[in-house]
């Protein structure tokens, strides 16, 4: 301890250059994939902001050997889908910032792999399908985080220790990380003088990020919103139909969906965009999903709308599924999120029939899809047959 004590106050005393131009570095903190259910934080307004931030580089939340490999955390989608797809099109160098524990250390401290989802995903608790049940979720904007007061608890949480010490790693773990994230930062930044360096990273380790880079006289830190917000054509300019579809089937095909806490308002306009560019077999499926959600169809409707699709669709897949482990029937927010768009109309289809009480039926159209699946997925579709899963909430269009 001594040893590395030494180094710090030698590190800490060693001159350091004045001469270069400071790098303009921005941190911007998301909720991470909460593009997906926030209109006014969507993916489109988040590519938006990176065009106009003119960044040299982005830094992204990912250690630099997953990445590397293109491995991301399933969850963490304005990564994968907006910023690193953005910056590859741009041209735009991209930089992983993020630190992790080793396997062995998870498991010393943990006692489990944190990045290994369990066989069955618990629908609450540790591990649980992502879901964004406050409403305060769907009226988040871009620059959320640039106001602490919007982050105190987590500050709290972070300078007060677990009443027991033996219970207070998953606190020191995020001070590390985050300490550890800021020196990746610096050393981005000190690569880059003069230039303009955007940071996307997690909402609750943006400030602390900031309190450490604030004092190198090589870092111009500036807030995200001092760039003001992207036009309505600029936002226009950076949607595309894959952001669309990902958006409908977060809220309507997900577990979002049994949270009742959609804008369906915004599902609307999202699907009849989608509907003007091309009613395909995904698009309709969509659709009916909508239409039930609201009430503006009953049950029957639905099982024969559903019905149609599963015999005309075909093989085709879903546009985008967030699905990481193709070997698995879910994703991070839907149980049955790795179907074709026919067998899902039949899980849809069987879920119109499972609460009006006919589960034999129901249960036949799960048989029917699990013969066409690998072993384990068939298995998951038959964890995931519950009431649990197939339950929905009732709401009436307005």
């Amino acid at each position: 301890m001594v040893g590395f004590a030494l180094a710090h106050a030698h590190a800490q005393t060693q001159p350091r250059s004045n001469t270069a131009v400071p790098t303009r570095v921005y941190v911007l903190g998301v909720d991470h994939a909460a593009q997906l259910v926030a209109k006014h934080d969507s993916p489109a307004m988040l590519e938006a902001f990176l065009a106009r931030s003119r960044a040299d580089a982005i830094c992204v939340e990912r250690t630099a050997d997953a990445f590397a490999r293109d491995d991301f955390y399933e969850f963490t989608y304005e990564v994968q889908d907006v910023v690193v797809p953005y910056a590859r099109a741009a041209k735009v160098e991209l930089c992983p910032i993020d630190w992790m524990p080793s396997r062995e250390d998870e498991l010393l401290g943990f006692g489990m792999n944190l990045s290994a989802p369990p066989e069955l995903r618990p629908y609450r608790g540790f591990q649980q399908f992502l879901t964004f049940p406050e409403p305060a979720s769907l009226r988040r904007t871009l620059y959320h985080a640039d106001d602490a007061a919007n982050l105190d608890k987590v500050r709290q949480w972070a300078l007060t220790p677990a009443a027991s010490a033996a219970k207070d790693l998953p606190r020191r773990m995020f001070l590390y990380r985050t300490f550890m994230q800021a020196q990746a930062i610096a050393h981005a930044a000190h690569a880059r003088p003069g230039k303009t360096l955007v940071v996307v990273v997690g909402e609750f380790h943006k400030h602390d990020i900031e309190s450490i880079l604030k004092a190198d006289p090589r870092i111009d830190l500036r807030q995200p919103s001092s760039l003001g917000l992207p036009s309505e054509a600029d936002i226009a300019r950076h949607g595309n139909r894959t952001q669309l579809l990902a958006i409908a089937s977060f809220n309507l095909l997900g577990m979002q969906s049994r949270t009742g806490n959609v804008d369906f308002e915004w599902m609307r306009d999202t699907l009849a965009r989608l509907s003007a560019q091309r009613d395909d077999a995904e698009v309709q499926l969509l659709t009916t999903r909508l239409a039930r959600l609201t009430g503006a169809i009953d049950s029957d409707q639905a099982q024969a709308r559903y019905a149609a699709i599963a015999n005309t669709a075909g093989d085709a897949m879903f546009t985008w599924t967030g699905v990481l482990d193709r070997d698995r029937l879910d994703s991070y927010f839907d149980p049955f999120g790795n179907l074709s768009i026919a067998q899902r109309a039949k899980v849809e289809q069987a879920r119109e029939l499972y609460r009006q009480g006919k589960h034999p039926q129901a249960d036949a159209l799960r048989d029917a899809v699990a013969a066409q699946l690998k072993p384990r997925q068939a298995r998951q579709l038959r964890g995931y047959w519950t009431a649990d899963f197939l339950g929905d909430v009732d709401r009436k269009s307005e």
